[in-house]
This record gives structure tokens, sequence and C-alpha cells, in this order.
């Protein structure tokens, strides 16, 4: 008897642990997360974002929802799509923010269980917290600010101060000051339960699709560090594809600098390293271009397969032994020639297409190649005449037909 007073006891204790922290287990068979979200809008770039972060796996799954031009919402605590949901279709028939997240809230039986907040396409903003946080351990509430809202459940005392006030006094994109926002509620003690995951979108009316920011760690010990890595590549990523267009248009200064800045926050990225080396090899430094090839094959042993468009680099020592022409298949001499082409070589492409034509005369693609050399270099009829060859070889080639409409238009 003594033996099953003490289990009961036991398990009294772990179920008002349980219950009172409010954790997405399965023993309440909710689904809670302990998070934490800023919710924010920029006016001059039209861009709406959230940067969200949980104790539970990927809580950009369900927590942030943005229509660009319409508004956003963040959605946490006990969650519920349907507050986003009908929310958008409120903004869109003119409702308020208020009016667009109360819709659902006065229709929502467990209102008491969510925390929400929503924002315009004008910046307005409103949120609530349930009734039933203030009994979960930890503090829950929100804090609305001018075109931005904190809020969270089962945090340190000062978190979303920190929040607040670092998004209101930092500067950069939308991007870099929600994220500086939401690391800054993680120093500040973040959810007393712990992390796990984190997540940040950011889209815009006026962003072209790879523009738009949609990141997310669905499972880390280290979420915010790893965000900023993902963040740190969608912009490094941008300055790259600047540098190498700055050096095509002869600004070698401004392409030298932003190349060694986004080589800095690419770091880690193993699969964009072809096109610093690229970058480089354009600046005139291929000893660093083969230095950066080095490090790529030092992390992954598979980016051998990158090797062949490297040829132009072939006759330096570190990497001679790497690119064995004798192995090169008809792709591997393609990406040869393709990539003399990209780094503006167009002589030396023609030569190199001239030779592999010769082991494969059959090939449409080199002789694609070489007409876009010819293109490149100014000389239309040896252009023409080659794409004419590939579409001979091949009438499906489609671009040896794009590129020949357009030398003959």
């Amino acid at each position: 008897m003594r033996y099953r007073v003490k289990f009961l006891l036991l398990f009294l204790c772990v179920f008002n642990i349980v219950y009172s922290q409010n954790l997405p287990s399965l023993l309440l068979n909710r689904n809670i997360n302990s998070t934490f979200s800023i919710l924010a809008y920029d006016s001059p770039a039209k861009e709406w974002g959230i940067a969200v972060a949980t104790n539970n796996i990927y809580v950009g799954n369900s927590t942030i929802y943005i229509q660009p031009g319409v508004g956003a919402f963040s959605v946490i605590a006990e969650t519920e799509p349907s507050y986003a949901i009908n929310g958008f279709q409120e903004l869109q028939k003119g409702k308020s923010i208020q009016q667009a997240i109360e819709f659902t809230k006065q229709k929502d039986k467990e209102w008491y269980n969510r925390q929400v907040s929503g924002i315009d396409a004008k910046g307005n903003v409103y949120a609530f917290t349930g009734a039933a946080l203030k009994y979960w351990q930890g503090t829950s509430t929100h804090i609305l600010g001018k075109g931005f809202v904190v809020m969270g459940n089962q945090l340190a005392d000062s978190v979303l101060i920190k929040m607040k006030d670092t998004y209101q006094n930092s500067s950069g994109t939308l991007a870099e000051r929600l994220l500086k926002s939401l690391i800054a509620g993680q120093s500040a003690g973040g959810q007393i339960t712990g992390k796990q995951s984190a997540a940040l979108v950011v889209k815009g009316s006026n962003n072209e699709w790879y523009n738009q920011i949609d990141l997310r760690v669905d499972n880390s010990k280290s979420p915010f560090d790893d965000l900023q890595k993902l963040l740190n590549y969608h912009y490094g990523r941008i300055r790259l594809n600047q540098a190498v267009y700055a050096i095509k248009m002869m600004n070698k200064t401004r392409g030298e600098d932003l190349v060694h800045q986004s080589e800095k926050m690419l770091d880690g990225w193993n699969g964009i390293y072809g096109k610093i080396a690229m970058a480089y090899i354009l600046l005139g430094d291929e000893q660093k271009a083969v230095s950066v090839i080095q490090k790529a094959m030092a992390e992954n042993s598979q980016w051998k397969e990158n090797l062949p468009a490297f040829y132009c680099l072939h006759n330096h020592l570190e990497i001679s032994g790497l690119i064995n022409e004798n192995s090169f298949t008809l792709k591997d001499w393609c990406n040869a020639i393709d990539f003399m082409i990209e780094i503006n070589r167009n002589q030396v492409a023609i030569n190199l297409a001239e030779k592999v034509v010769k082991k494969y005369p059959s090939s449409s693609f080199v002789y694609y190649l070489s007409g876009k050399a010819y293109s490149q270099e100014g000389n239309k009829q040896f252009a023409i005449k080659n794409i004419t060859t590939a579409l001979k070889l091949d009438p499906d080639n489609a671009e040896a037909n794009a590129l020949l409409k357009e030398l003959t238009k």
C-alpha cells in the first residue's frame, strides 16, 4: 500500500510539472509551442517579416503566415492556423488588423491558450495573449511597437523588453533586424525550457522570388547560430553575384572587396565554392582560386565532379593531378569550354572546342559552345555557322535555337 501511495504521489507530481509547463508532449496531445516571436513591417522596402524560436521542432511550420501587400500573422502557444487564414480574408475585405484577429478569436473556444499577433499592409499592429497563459511557467505576454510586435510565452523576465529595444535600435535590412532581435531575446534568457528550432521569413511586394527569405532550422542544439549562418549565406550569395558583375564591368576594386566579404559569409557552403573560385580567376588570382578548390575538396571529396570545369587551372601543380583530361567525358569537356566562356576567355574556348569536336564530331553542344564563344567575340558569321551545325546535329538543342534567334533577329 505504501508503494502505491508513493507511486501515486510521484505521478501527480510529474503530471503537475508537465501541465504547469504546458510542454508540447504526447501526454497532453496538444500542439503547444513554448515560443517567442517578432513580427514587423518595413515601409520603405515594403517587406513583412517574422522571426520565431521555440523549444520544439520545426517552429516555422505552423507559426508564420505572410501575404505581401496584405499583411502577416504570427500564431504561437497552442497554434491555430485559422487565425491567419481568416485574418487575410478579413484584411482583404477592408477590416482592421484588430477586427481580422478578433473575427476568429470570437469563435475560438480555446482562445485562452493562444498567442496571436498581426500586422496589416500599412504596418498597423494588434496582438493578444490568451488568459490561460498567465498560469504557465515563466513570463507570457506581448508588446506592441510602431510597425512591430514582440510576444512569447514561458520566457525569462526581460526577453521581450530586450527584443523590443534591439529591434528599435538596430540597423540593416528587415531580416537582419528581426534576427538581431530574436538573438537578443535568447541572450536575455529566451525560453526557460530551452531551445530547439528557429525560423525567419521575410517577403516583399517588390521582391523577386530569389530575394524572398524563408529560412528554417527545424532541429538543432544551436538554432540561433544556424539561422544566422543561413542568413549570412543568403546575403553572401548576393554579394558574390554583385562581385562577379562588378569584375566583368571592369570595376576590379569593388569586385575584389565584395569577393572578400562574400567569402567570409559563405564559409561552409561547399556548393558555392566553385563560384568563389571563378570570381578569383576573373580577378586574375588563380592561386587563390586553387586554394578555394582545395578547401572544397577537403570538405567534400565528391566535389571532384566539378573539377573538369576548372580545366583552365590544370597547369597548377597543387591540383594538376586531380584534373586528368585523359579521363574526361564529352560532358566534362563541355563544362570546361563553357567555363572558359564564363570567364571571358572566348578564344581559348574556341580553340578547345575545335580540339574536342575532332574527338566528338557529332556533338551538337560543342558546336553550340563554339558558336557562343564566337558570338561573345563579336564574330557573328562564325557564330551563326557553328550554331547552324549544332542544330543540324540536334534540332532540339534549345540553347542553340535561342542563340540563333537572337543573332538573326
